[in-house]
């Protein structure tokens, strides 16, 4: 019985990510270089068969288990990209047809802190050569990642999104490769989300390690810091322009974050866009082919956020994959307030790590900025999300100001997935909202950490929301977090397929089959 409910479960659960533990990060200090350092091994943990179970125990234990194996199976579909050697290996390519493309890079956006020796600036980039596939080539990898259709048959439109997005996947990393990046005042059209223009800054920088096996680079670099405002003398972000030299393929902005300030962590993936990652089918088809368009109003919440803020900084985190960074970033800058950005890098990329991968770089930040306050924003239906933003408050409790978490399963009926709120147990009601729709966070005064609207019923009890025939696991007092003028409940979700998963679930429970 219990592998019919594993089965049903997976078949019917959408694409999600879990978050199991990681390795602290190395405490190094910020204008050192660093390399990202390889994830910690991990072993999911086993439900343990107890003597006397009751129902409820039983439906949380075995659901955590259960969310945890079709959370691998399904965060899988994204993560299992293919490899450099992959590439060059099923491409019949050799060396010396490798060395003859053109080297290409991938420069992410980056934050610098400062600390008494000045302004330390993280450097990530890519270096990467692709090849020149032919289009029935590329049509048939594109179809790889499509679900019920092919490029053949979407319109033009679509049919070009989803080959240019998998010739960006298929490339050949390049290792052991030095690069040097120049630095100068960014442009005013570069400057936005609170951010300023500065009257120095132009440098150059090689930086002093190579490319790891996946092409990498990821730490920090002290600058030089003339022409920069200190960063405990100002609470405005300052923007410099970033290239990589001896291509045109490496151009980004770093972000110069002061000291003390506020700063926005935001998931992208049905928080900023509609993705519906929850669902396999349309989760690809929205990534790979459907242009890209935001969740309701969301972008008129952050412009009214980086206008009213003065010492905001954005940074856009998502654990999708590092060769799908740049039709991320050309959306988010062409909706949202401009700022920092982090994805997956390539050697996070065996399943486990990949749903370690979000707590890595919440911490990384947090540690980096151990004066300012965080903002954390995502939806309900990243278990990691869940997971891991109770988390930061618990290991930083000084540093995080808000929680805001879209309920995906209480406003998108293709969302069947329960989502555990135990972690919220322990922080102060005003910290954190779920919510319903964009304009719940309007009128908030986040910036005295006023952070949640009392019309939003919450509905709270700490464990798993979203179980079918309106159950939920777990202790709390869902009234406390309500008024009895408010009729809407941000807490919840569909039953729909969920109900006959349940009832298997259920029963099996009732009658000692698991």
């Amino acid at each position: 019985m219990l592998t019919f409910v594993c089965l049903a479960l997976i078949t019917a659960l959408p694409l999600i990510s879990a978050s199991p533990a990681f390795l602290n990060p190395a405490a190094a200090l910020p204008e050192q270089p660093l390399i990202t350092p390889p994830p910690a091994a991990w072993t999911p943990s086993k439900t343990t068969n107890n003597a006397k179970r009751g129902i409820v125990s039983d439906i949380d234990s075995d659901l955590s288990s259960l969310i945890a194996s079709a959370s691998s199976d399904v965060a899988a579909i994204f993560s299992d990209f293919p490899s450099g050697a992959d590439v060059q290996s099923s491409l019949g390519l050799d060396s010396s047809q490798i060395a003859a493309l053109p080297t290409q890079v991938l420069n992410l956006p980056g934050y610098a802190n400062y600390t008494d020796q000045g302004w330390n600036l993280r450097f990530r980039a890519m270096v990467y050569k692709q090849p020149d596939l032919n289009q029935s080539k590329l049509n048939d990898l594109a179809n790889g990642f499509l679900i019920g259709t092919s490029v053949q048959s979407l319109p033009a439109a679509q049919s070009s999104q989803a080959v240019n997005l998998t010739a960006e996947i298929y490339v050949v990393q390049q290792s052991n490769q030095n690069i040097t990046f120049s630095l100068a005042p960014a442009p005013t059209a570069g400057v936005d989300g609170g951010a300023v223009m500065v009257g120095g800054g132009s440098q150059i920088i090689e930086y002093p390690i190579p490319t790891t096996e996946e092409g990498d680079v990821d730490g920090f670099v002290q600058i030089v810091s003339a022409g920069l405002t200190p960063g405990n003398a100002t609470n405005q972000t300052q923007v410099l322009s970033e290239y990589v030299q001896g291509t045109d393929t490496g151009n980004a902005s770093a972000y110069l974050v002061p000291d003390q300030g506020l700063t926005v962590i935001s998931d992208i993936d049905d928080i900023l866009r509609i993705t519906q990652i929850y669902d396999p089918k349309n989760g690809l088809f929205n990534t790979f082919a459907k242009p890209f368009v935001p969740w309701m109003n969301m972008p008129e919440i952050y412009l009214n956020w980086s206008t009213s803020l003065t010492d905001l900084h954005f940074h856009y985190l998502t654990t999708t994959p590092e060769q799908a960074t740049r039709p991320y970033m050309s959306y988010i800058y062409a909706n949202y307030p401009l700022g920092s950005f982090d994805t997956r890098p390539l050697n996070f990329s065996n399943t486990a790590a990949t749903v370690s991968i979000r707590k890595y770089l919440l911490e990384r930040i947090f540690q980096t900025f151990p004066q300012r306050k965080f903002i954390l924003m995502a939806d309900t239906s990243n278990s990691d999300v869940m997971k891991d933003y109770p988390l930061m408050a618990t290991e930083f409790p000084n540093q995080v100001q808000c929680i805001f978490l879209r309920n995906t399963s209480a406003t998108d009926s293709l969302d069947h997935f329960p989502y555990d709120t135990s972690g919220f147990q322990s922080l102060n009601q005003q910290s954190y909202m779920f919510f319903l729709v964009p304009d719940d966070l309007k009128n908030l005064d986040i910036a005295n950490g006023h952070c949640y609207n009392a019309s939003i019923k919450q509905n709270l009890t700490f464990g798993y929301q979203g179980l079918p025939f309106g159950l939920s696991t777990g202790s709390g007092n869902g009234s406390s977090n309500s008024t009895s003028s408010a009729p809407r409940v941000a807490l919840g979700g569909n039953v729909g397929l969920w109900g006959w998963v349940g009832l298997a679930l259920l029963g099996s429970l009732v009658f000692g089959f698991l």
